[in-house]
């Protein structure tokens, strides 16, 4: 279970915090859940989304099961920095689409003294790492990994597994494109059998 770290007397410190896992594992859920925390407190908060991801809303983060948060779309990394002056924390969800600036970016907001509390997906639907993420977890201060529960036998999944064919990495979807996967069910493919009702 994560233990949300806190600001002590003195120095005001940042940090970087990254919530990674697989689709529908919950880690935009968990980001709105220690942004409203935060808010709670009544601590500045910014949030960013890229402004590609209009699946569910424009503005708006909004997780799997429907809960939200408001946010501000931007096309590149370095408008996190212009717009986060004088912010407690700082929220960026879907950090995989980002350029490869977003861990500088985050790390410079760190050095300022504010939390930054990062969600993306650590492997793209080939399993291979995505994005700029390698590098935020490289530079993380905490990790939080969670896992969805495989749709084909019901074990952890880690996986997220392309149902459509596209080409490209970048393909925006939801249940109707992907599914989570343990490893050995991500590695059988189609083939995979499915559990009965």
């Amino acid at each position: 279970m994560f233990i949300e770290p806190h600001w002590t007397g003195g120095e005001r410190r940042g940090w970087i915090e990254v919530i990674c896992g697989s689709m529908f594992s919950g880690k935009t859920e968990e980001l709105i859940r220690r942004l409203k925390r935060a808010r709670i407190a009544h601590q500045k908060t910014e949030i960013f989304k890229p402004s590609i991801d209009t699946r569910y809303a424009e503005r708006d983060i909004v997780s799997h099961d429907e809960r939200h948060i408001p946010s501000t779309p931007i096309d590149n990394s370095q408008e996190i920095l212009l717009l986060s002056q004088d912010m407690d924390v700082v929220g960026i969800d879907e950090a995989q689409f980002f350029d490869a600036e977003l861990p500088f970016v985050c790390d410079q907001l760190a050095l300022q003294g504010m939390r930054v509390i990062v969600a993306g997906l650590d492997m793209d639907f080939k399993g291979n790492p995505f994005g700029p993420m390698p590098a935020l977890l490289a530079k993380a201060d905490y990790i939080t990994k969670l896992h969805a529960i495989c749709v084909c036998c019901g074990h952890i999944a880690s996986y997220s597994y392309r149902k459509v064919s596209a080409k490209g990495q970048l393909l925006l979807g939801e249940a109707e494109s992907y599914e989570p996967r343990c490893r050995k069910c991500y590695t059988a493919g189609p083939a995979a059998d499915r559990r009965a009702g």
